[in-house]
């Protein structure tokens, strides 16, 4: 894939309402195709000044990881980077990583990611884990066999390959007659079941306890934003989860400087409302962090 053609495919995705349709179908039209809204490159991001102070609590440096997708290759070369970074640290400094969420789907090694979180690899850090839009997929999955049609189209299909498991295909030809959707939803029984009795327990629970914020210092956590003109206790989890143009388009600051992942850029971003940290590792190879550490911000990528 041409540096072109990965740029176009990053500014595409970044331009996707909260639709799962519309991520869907401009998924299915961004790769490898050469329709003139592919070829063109992507807008680079205006440089912004940052004139906001905030900081880490202190005696603690906060690194955050944006949105893995099934990288674990480069999920273990970033905390590589992020252990040998924090090595300089003054003795005695609380480390702490915050994981942005979207761990699974679009990558082959989705199942291997979540091997390695709940290793021991990083049991010098605290540790946080939110919940990304993609877990909150495979949960739904888990109660809802019919969900999986929906799933595998943004990515679910390499997490069911992942653990050993291939989803129906001919969805298409299914439509064609009563017997062959009776087929077709045998199948999708089949695979729904096989994949809750393959679904390791410590898998399963981590899933599960994944947190939807957290809040330390002057900057506060979340996979995909905030609405504006809310308190944070008015918040919804869908929002969380799934938001984009309200929120990155807003002026509105929030109380703390918000750290996200969801959109995918091509570099990271900062400005004085927010830190975005989603640079398409699963396609572009690029997975970032932010290191907080007193009023200090820098970054981190593979």
């Amino acid at each position: 894939m041409t540096d072109q053609t990965r740029q176009s495919f990053l500014q595409r995705i970044s331009n996707l309402t909260r639709s799962a349709t519309s991520l869907r179908a401009r998924i299915r039209r961004g790769i490898g195709l050469t329709s003139p809204q592919v070829e063109e490159e992507a807008q680079e991001q205006t440089p912004v000044a940052v004139t906001r102070q905030s900081a880490a609590p202190d005696g603690q440096c906060v690194y955050a990881i944006g949105d893995v997708h099934g990288r674990r290759d480069l999920l273990e070369k970033l905390v590589e980077q992020i252990d040998e970074d924090s090595q300089s640290l003054p003795e005695g400094t609380k480390r702490v990583l915050v994981f942005l969420g979207d761990y699974i789907d679009r990558g082959l090694q989705s199942k291997d990611v979540i091997d390695f979180l709940i290793s021991d690899r990083m049991k010098a850090f605290e540790r946080v884990f939110l919940m990304g839009n993609h877990e909150e997929a495979l949960l739904r999955f888990l109660n809802d066999v019919n969900f999986g049609k929906q799933w595998v189209r943004y990515g679910g299909a390499e997490t069911l390959y992942s653990y050993g498991l291939q989803p129906p295909q001919n969805a298409r030809a299914a439509m064609q007659s009563h017997d062959a959707m009776q087929a077709y939803q045998r199948a999708w029984d089949k695979v729904w079941t096989e994949f809750r009795n393959r679904l390791p327990e410590q898998h399963l629970k981590f899933y599960q306890n994944l947190q939807h914020y957290y809040v330390t210092g002057d900057y506060l956590f979340v996979h995909a934003g905030l609405r504006p003109g809310e308190m944070l206790e008015n918040q919804t989890v869908r929002d969380m989860l799934w938001i984009r143009e309200e929120f990155l388009d807003a002026e509105e600051q929030f109380p703390q400087v918000v750290v996200h992942g969801h959109t995918p850029t091509d570099d990271v971003f900062r400005d004085d409302r927010r830190i975005g940290l989603d640079t398409g590792a699963f396609i572009s190879g690029k997975l970032s962090a932010v290191r907080l550490f007193r009023d200090e911000v820098s970054f981190i990528s593979t």
